[in-house]
């Protein structure tokens, strides 16, 4: 195994573990980011390259795979190492104050840790019918990966969350028919976003249950029930895109030798995005402080935060560059 030394290792390679790398580079700093994904992009990349994403300033109704490019290009201005496809073993604080880093392919020296983990592992939260099980990933799906694979199909998305309706709105120029089907009346999504779906061609379900499924050769019938009502109906799509959630957990954070305060499982940072233990700092959708808002957005703010905080902390002396228009960048 080999061991290299590092100012600041990133442990995360999602939009905001991106943006640390990058900030990470700008300062000058020996930098690694670690993935355990075999590319960069986190959940945005694996879970929604085609959805469109609209709290990022200056790119309004970028993609994900979008965002995710031009965040691989911004990164190559300020370039760190880079490796993917593994997977922290552990973060262990030494005696000096330093960390080692180990994975299963190497060890690592590093003198501070920006955890960008987001919410850790993540699964969909599955739709409880018989049959379900026997149709994912052929008629049944919990991630839309790319949208021309649903062309011209009839195409029922479950879910009433911002998620759910920017797939619906995303299907529908592609799809023969789109149907949302929720168990409310009202959405739960952003009031454009939901004006937006209502002045669309997408056919509002409302409020209905789905109960039942029906498969056939070429399609599958959902039986759906009106809520507080006897009233029942069926519904024959080719697709069903299933939107309910997610359940996330850091279980990988818990094996590791750092006793990190946190707080509905969140890790709990103050206002320079250090955690509980001094050198080590987190970003994201992983973190909680008063008035954290889950947002890539802010993670993109965190980032700059946590960054230069650490850089002062190491380099006390050094000169930062305090706006990013006195970094004298050569564009490529």
């Amino acid at each position: 195994m080999t061991e290299d030394s590092y100012d600041v290792t990133i442990v995360g390679g999602g939009p905001a573990g991106m943006f640390a790398a990058f900030y990470c580079g700008l300062h000058e700093l020996r930098a690694q980011l670690i993935e355990s994904l075999p590319q960069l992009g986190g959940q945005v990349a694996a879970l929604y390259p085609e959805k469109r994403i609209w709290d990022v300033a200056g790119l309004p109704g970028v993609t994900g795979q979008e965002l995710i490019d031009h965040l691989k290009d911004q990164l190559a201005i300020a370039p760190v190492d880079q490796f993917l496809g593994e997977t922290v073993d552990d973060v262990v604080k030494e005696a000096d104050g330093t960390f080692t880093i180990t994975s299963a392919h190497r060890t690592s020296r590093s003198k501070a840790v920006i955890i960008a983990l987001g919410n850790g592992a993540f699964t969909p939260r599955k739709l409880a019918l018989d049959g379900a099980d026997q149709l994912e990933g052929n008629r049944l799906h919990y991630f839309v990966g790319h949208k021309d694979a649903f062309t011209g199909q009839r195409v029922a998305v479950l879910g009433g969350g911002d998620s759910a309706i920017d797939i619906a709105l995303m299907l529908e120029p592609v799809a023969k028919d789109v149907y949302l089907i929720h168990r409310r009346n009202e959405f739960r999504g952003l009031e454009h976003t939901v004006s937006k779906l209502k002045a669309s061609p997408v056919h509002l379900l409302t409020p209905y249950l789905p109960k039942k499924l029906t498969t056939a050769e070429d399609a599958v019938t959902i039986g759906l029930k009106k809520m507080r009502s006897d009233d029942e109906e069926q519904l024959t799509v080719d697709s069903i895109v299933v939107n309910y959630g997610f359940t996330s957990n850091n279980a990988a954070l818990t094996k590791w030798s750092l006793n990190l305060a946190s707080e509905r499982h969140l890790l709990a940072v103050d206002s320079t995005m250090q955690t509980s233990i001094p050198g080590v700092y987190a970003i994201g959708d992983g973190v909680t402080y008063p008035g954290k808002t889950a947002l890539i957005a802010a993670a993109f703010g965190e980032a700059p935060t946590a960054v230069t905080a650490l850089a002062k902390q190491l380099y006390p002396k050094k000169r930062l560059a305090v706006h990013s228009s006195s970094m004298h960048i050569k564009r490529k």
